[in-house]
C-alpha cells in the first residue's frame, strides 16, 4: 500500500484549500531554515564534547521557570524523552560534572537536578553562540501564515 493511502485510512484529509506552489516554498524555506539550525547546533554542541541531548538538558535546566533546578519528571516532560531515558542523560552529564543531584526539598521520593558551574560555563557559551546563529538565521524561522 502506497505511504499516501495508509496516511489517508489514519487520518481524514482536512476540508481546507489546496496548497498552492508558494505555500510549498514556504514551507520548504521554513523546513530548510530548522534542519540547518540543527545541525549548526549538532556540530557545534559536538565540538564541545557534547551530544545534543546534553545540550537540551542543560538548557532545560537553566530555563526551567520560576527555579534553578528540575526534577527527572519535569526534565522529561521538557525533553519530550521517558523517565528512564533522562535517567540515562543525567547519569551521564553528572559523569561529566555538567549537573549534580541533590535532595528534593518537599519529596523525598524525588532529586533536584542543578546545573554544576562547569555545566552553567559550557551552557553560557553554547547559548551565546545559538542566539547568534539565531540573529543570523531569523528570516528563516519566519513560519508560513495561512488564512483560516
Amino acid at each position: 500500500m502506497a505511504l499516501a493511502d495508509r496516511h489517508a485510512e489514519a487520518e481524514p484529509l482536512s476540508k481546507s484549500e489546496p496548497l498552492s506552489k508558494q505555500d510549498f516554498e514556504e514551507l520548504a524555506r521554513f523546513r530548510f531554515g530548522i534542519r540547518r539550525y540543527l545541525r549548526f547546533s549538532e556540530e557545534t554542541v559536538r565540538s564541545y564534547g557534547l551530544t545534543s541531548q546534553h545540550y537540551q538538558l542543560l538548557l532545560a535546566l537553566k530555563g526551567y521557570p520560576g527555579k534553578e533546578w528540575a526534577t527527572v519528571q519535569e526534565l522529561a516532560e521538557r525533553l519530550q524523552l521517558r523517565h528512564h531515558s533522562v535517567v540515562e542523560l543525567v547519569n551521564r552529564a553528572q559523569k561529566q560534572e555538567l549537573v549534580r543531584r541533590a535532595p528534593h526539598p518537599d519529596d523525598a521520593r524525588a532529586v533536584q537536578v542543578l546545573l554544576t558551574p562547569e555545566g552553567e560555563t559550557v551552557l553560557s557559551r553554547l547559548s551565546e553562540l545559538h542566539r547568534d546563529e539565531l540573529r543570523r538565521t531569523r528570516n528563516a524561522f519566519t513560519p508560513p501564515i495561512w488564512e483560516e
